[in-house]
């Protein structure tokens, strides 16, 4: 069930109602008494608390008060957060709509609250077949806003991005016995086709007579075929004549092939396919949104398996664009596999290549969940352009250098390269192994922190986060204006 938002214009009596305020004051209109005005100050002076609930039998009143500055993106992204934290409240009272009312016109900070709100209210139970599993069930289906200043379009907006984020944690959480890399395909065409964009998926024939060595050698493994798919969102009216484009790397489960990786690093490795999840979410946001801009995605996809004849440490491989490849260790199939696809964008002419993978350990650690690893070439406007979109949906960025001293770290003695740098700056050697496959404006997005949460993060809840939709929407619709 996807969380919804409607603008309303009045107060219904029989409404759940959350009012955002930061004095208590002024709920001197909206009903509240004396009494409950001056505990509310009371509790919030000397206690610090921000929520207060009153039962009024036949529905419930929320206060929440907020801060006042509304364009310091981290007081918004509390707004998100409060938001979110107020769901165990509401579903835990079997409450199927709320209105958030803007006392004071902090529209800023009202739409945040009603994003964080219908964000966290995501829950995957596909599978929850179970009698009593109903009783967890989130109620909330819808949310209604009061406020002068938040227009239709920005509401219809963010619906279309919720309902892009729901659909690619979706397809995160989904387990690869049902998501391989075939239904991953078709699933990005059912989407995306629907809203006008165009779909061709490319089989395993197609790329085999293309000549992808990387995501030919990193499915060997696999008895599931590998596919290939571009997404092309280019209305009549586009602003830009070469096109922005989005990769994103679909490995839709990760064994980490002969150079198998232990239990505990195997349970989550459905989640290695993000950036893919996250790039056909995009564009699905952009074609639903009608923006005016064109845009290309484009997702190789397999699974990585220590089959029969899987690659071995020590095979060398020759990807699309003619450069051999050292293959030192299977786990490092990532970056093979974008390669392909970067190389492939060459056709475009692209305006801006961006690329979007959970493909290190080494950028999680560095930066947990709390961002994401950037790094690229030729790219300097576009990178200060997307960090200000990762403010905006706190989505933040954490730039890496790519200098030319890291190309010795994936010298070979017997091929153009080897898939791995070393010891020490994984997240960077990755970046440079893929920089050799591009000679456009570039940006590479290490997601590997934030793309999955083992327990829940607020808003992002737990699983899938659908990470990078929002920002990438963001960047975008910012080039419309």
């Amino acid at each position: 069930m996807i969380t919804s938002i409607e603008k309303t214009r009045q107060i219904s009596p029989n409404y759940n109602s959350i009012y955002l305020i930061t004095d208590a004051k002024n709920l001197r209109s909206y009903g509240f008494t004396t009494i409950e005005i001056s505990y509310i100050k009371t509790q919030n002076t000397v206690n610090e608390v921000k929520v207060f609930a009153f039962n009024r039998f036949k529905r419930w009143d929320f206060v929440q008060i907020i801060k006042k500055d509304d364009k310091d993106f981290t007081n918004i992204e509390s707004c998100r957060k409060a938001g979110d934290a107020l769901l165990c409240k509401i579903n835990g009272n079997k409450i199927s709509q709320v209105l958030i009312v803007d006392v004071e016109d902090n529209d800023v900070s009202a739409f945040a609250y009603a994003e964080g709100m219908a964000l966290g209210n995501y829950q995957f139970i596909k599978y929850k077949k179970g009698k009593d599993s109903k009783k967890s069930f989130n109620t909330l289906a819808k949310i209604s806003i009061l406020s002068k200043k938040i227009s239709e379009k920005s509401i219809k907006e963010l619906n279309i991005l919720i309902e892009a984020v729901y659909q690619s944690r979706d397809f995160v959480n989904e387990p690869v016995s049902y998501l391989n890399a075939k239904k991953l395909a078709e699933e990005a065409e059912s989407l995306c086709k629907k809203e006008g964009a165009k779909v061709e998926i490319m089989n395993k024939l197609k790329i085999e007579t293309l000549k992808m060595g990387g995501l030919l050698a990193v499915n060997k493994g696999s008895i599931d075929p590998p596919t290939f798919t571009a997404i092309e969102w280019k209305p009549a009216k586009h602003i830009n004549k070469n096109p922005y484009i989005f990769v994103g790397k679909g490995v839709v489960f990760d064994t980490g092939g002969i150079n198998i990786k232990s239990g505990s690093n195997m349970t989550e490795m459905k989640c290695d396919m993000g950036g893919a999840a996250t790039v056909i979410g995009t564009l699905y946001a952009i074609a639903k949104a009608k923006l005016p801009i064109y845009v290309i995605g484009l997702i190789p996809a397999t699974d990585n398996r220590p089959d029969g004849n899987a690659q071995v440490p020590g095979d060398i491989i020759t990807m699309y664009d003619g450069t051999t490849v050292e293959v030192l260790n299977t786990d490092a199939e990532g970056r093979l596999i974008l390669a392909d696809a970067l190389s492939y964008s060459k056709k475009y002419k692209p305006e801006l290549v961006i690329d979007i993978a959970t493909l290190t350990g080494a950028a999680h650690a560095a930066v947990g969940k709390y961002a994401m690893i950037a790094m690229g070439s030729k790219y300097k406007k576009y990178m200060d352009e997307l960090k200000i979109s990762g403010n905006n949906v706190f989505e933040r960025i954490v730039e890496f250098p790519l200098w030319d001293d890291y190309k010795e770290l994936l010298k070979s003695e017997v091929a153009d390269m080897k898939n791995i740098g070393g010891q020490y700056a994984g997240a960077i050697s990755a970046g440079k192994f893929l920089e050799h496959f591009t000679d456009y404006p570039w940006i590479h997005l290490d997601i590997a922190g934030p793309a999955f949460m083992d327990s829940r993060d607020s808003y992002r809840g737990q699983g899938g986060t659908g990470w990078g939709i929002r920002i990438l929407f963001d960047f975008i619709k910012l080039k419309c204006k």
